[in-house]
């Protein structure tokens, strides 16, 4: 198979005119970030903010285009509205756009933490069919970019429909999803830089036909760069939960969370302690490997709200990575219910009350 170089692709982008400019898309200077692995093809179309609904056949044409030639197995291309003079100026992400994006959503939860591997993705998951187990018309999108976990805890594959105007969420379970992991191959390395990755964020909120729900539950990656502060400070977020280990460490990156959110204004929902005890399957002996206590006494000095303990069990490890939940699998379950209490009270804090008893079912 040929190998695509940057020139080839520079060249096939030429092709393609603006019907607003009268000028192709390289002369006009709105082609960034090109970046090409075992023939999968990455790169950037500048906009200027508010126009991307408009210029979604413009980004379609583009991968149509590099797409055809030799060597290229698949193509992603992305809006990013930073250009020039106008990147002090960024979009509103709750106004509603094509297919009203996230126009119909009555409450959005930023699910988030200070570090990475904490649990937080398989919590979001396992909150989101809390949250529908309640009676809730729920939406999950994974905001993490570089390494996307949605597609495979929810169990699914594959690329996500269009109309012609709006990307169709993938659904499973009852929750409607989104994620770029259904734009790439699982083990495709994202290397993009912040504008893009805000960009693709932006697009997943906006330009998806996520229609009514009652909550939006956004899994963010791990930290508080760029993504975490353009989602808390241009998106309508009704609360953050933050998830920590009770160890330390995890709990010190906990408070950089809670404090970023509190400076944007957002308001903390509560923790979650996650990984809280290891209960021995074999002896039943309960052993704290992380310690067990940690983020309770943190959300009490902070002056938040405790949310609940998650224990740490290969059943939850074992039916995530399985694609199948333990709020799907084993819905009767300790490990559910514990899910389920938690998913109560954000319900409670966020004025979406349950339409019917919670009954655990999922289709």
């Amino acid at each position: 198979m040929p190998n695509v170089s940057d020139s080839d692709i520079i060249k096939a982008l030429s092709s393609v005119v603006d019907p607003a400019s009268g000028r192709d898309v390289v002369s006009d200077g709105r082609i960034q970030g090109i970046h090409v692995q075992d023939g999968r093809v990455r790169f950037a179309l500048a906009v200027r903010p508010g126009e991307g609904p408009e210029k979604e056949p413009l980004r379609q044409a583009t991968e149509k285009a590099v797409a055809a030639l030799p060597g290229v197995t698949g193509v992603t291309a992305v809006l990013t509205a930073e250009r020039g003079e106008e990147r002090q100026k960024p979009a509103p992400l709750d106004a509603p756009q094509k297919g009203d994006g996230i126009g119909k959503v009555k409450a959005i939860v930023a699910v988030a933490s200070g570090k990475g591997g904490v649990g937080k993705s398989t919590t979001a998951v396992n909150l989101a069919l809390g949250l529908k187990a309640l009676g809730l018309k729920v939406g999950l999108l994974d905001t993490d970019i570089y390494g996307p976990s949605v597609p495979r805890l929810m169990g699914l594959s594959g690329k996500p429909k269009t109309d012609g105007k709006v990307l169709l969420p993938m659904e499973n379970y009852g929750i409607k999803c989104m994620s770029m992991g259904f734009m790439v191959d699982e083990q495709t390395a994202m290397i993009w830089r912040g504008p893009m990755v805000v960009s693709a964020i932006s697009q997943m909120l906006g330009d998806v036909a996520w229609g009514e729900l009652d909550v939006l539950v956004l899994d963010l990656p791990p930290g508080t760069g760029d993504a975490q502060l353009t989602i808390a400070q241009r998106v309508p977020l009704t609360g953050a939960v933050i998830v920590s280990t009770p160890q330390d460490l995890a709990l010190l990156d906990a408070r950089r969370g809670l404090a970023m959110f509190e400076k944007v204004k957002v308001p903390t929902l509560g923790i979650i302690e996650n990984m809280s005890t290891f209960v021995c399957p074999e002896c039943g002996h309960e052993s704290h490997i992380f310690g067990h206590g940690g983020a309770r006494a943190e959300a009490e000095t902070l002056g938040v709200d405790f949310l609940g303990e998650i224990p740490l069990h290969m059943a939850i490890r074992e039916t995530s990575d399985a694609g199948t939940p333990i709020m799907v699998k084993d819905p009767s379950g300790p490990h559910a219910k514990a899910y389920l209490e938690i998913a109560s009270k954000i319900a409670a804090k966020i004025g979406a009350g349950a339409r019917r008893g919670p009954t655990i079912s999922f289709s």
